[in-house]
């Protein structure tokens, strides 16, 4: 077994080097061959300076940076085109995820190619319980899907598996689009339940009107593309 291990950071400087040091940490116990990458966003603080110190101290660690922000899908999608081992496991560089529950994704590598994750326990405020509830009711009702809670950031693929999709999103949907695309590929999805933290530093903007609208737009491009006559069909048959 073989680890990628990545996250992205825009306004992290406060948490980057923690979730770095605790994803060293983490993957010496596990004892395999691994590598951590850093998606620097565009980050107008010293996310990536702190992210670049680090690759310097440390020959594992490798660093990507955006000359602009140019949105959290974009981060993953360069995060993930980076990773060149089979195992890849994704976290958000907020640290409101914890790196060792990876530990119980792991114990399900070999019975699924997509493991996510549903929040069980959340410290958010009412509205971002409330706008995640909401997102996630539209998302099974308009993709046909049976996840829980499908952009959670924390999961484990497969690169062979995620080498079997276009990803398009630039947004937070990102995450809906990688699991609806591999599960109507036959590919195997999982779900583990996990807990989230406080924030030690910053504030999140998954729920900003920026994202959410950047979220909508991209959701409402992927539907129609995934639901047309015309995607992933089988050799010589046609719809039209």
């Amino acid at each position: 077994m073989s680890i990628s291990l990545f996250f992205p950071v825009y306004g992290d400087e406060g948490t980057v080097r923690l979730v770095a040091e605790k994803a060293l940490r983490f993957l010496a116990e596990v004892d395999t061959e691994y590598e951590i990458i850093i998606v620097d966003d565009g980050s107008p603080d010293r996310s990536g300076e702190i992210a670049d110190m680090l690759a310097q101290e440390y020959s594992c660690i490798h660093v990507i940076h955006h000359p602009k922000n140019l949105g959290y899908g974009a981060a993953l999608q360069s995060g993930l085109a980076a990773c060149k081992f089979e195992y890849i496991c994704m976290i958000d560089g907020d640290d409101e995820y914890d790196i060792y529950d990876f530990h119980k994704l792991l114990k399900l590598k070999e019975y699924y190619d997509l493991i996510i994750t549903f929040r069980y326990k959340k410290l958010y405020s009412n509205m971002r319980i409330f706008i995640s509830w909401v997102y996630n009711i539209l998302l099974r009702w308009m993709f046909r899907t049976p996840f829980r809670d499908v952009s959670t950031g924390i999961r484990l693929i497969r690169k062979s598996a995620i080498q079997a999709i276009e990803l398009e999103s630039n947004s937070p949907f990102i995450g809906a689009e990688m699991a609806t695309k591999l599960m109507l590929k036959g590919y195997r999805i999982g779900e583990v339940g996990i807990q989230t933290f406080p924030r030690a530093f910053g504030t999140g903007a998954s729920t900003s009107l920026p994202n959410i609208l950047a979220t909508m737009r991209d959701m409402w491009r992927i539907y129609n593309k995934v639901f047309s006559d015309h995607y992933d069909l089988p050799p010589e048959r046609g719809r039209a």
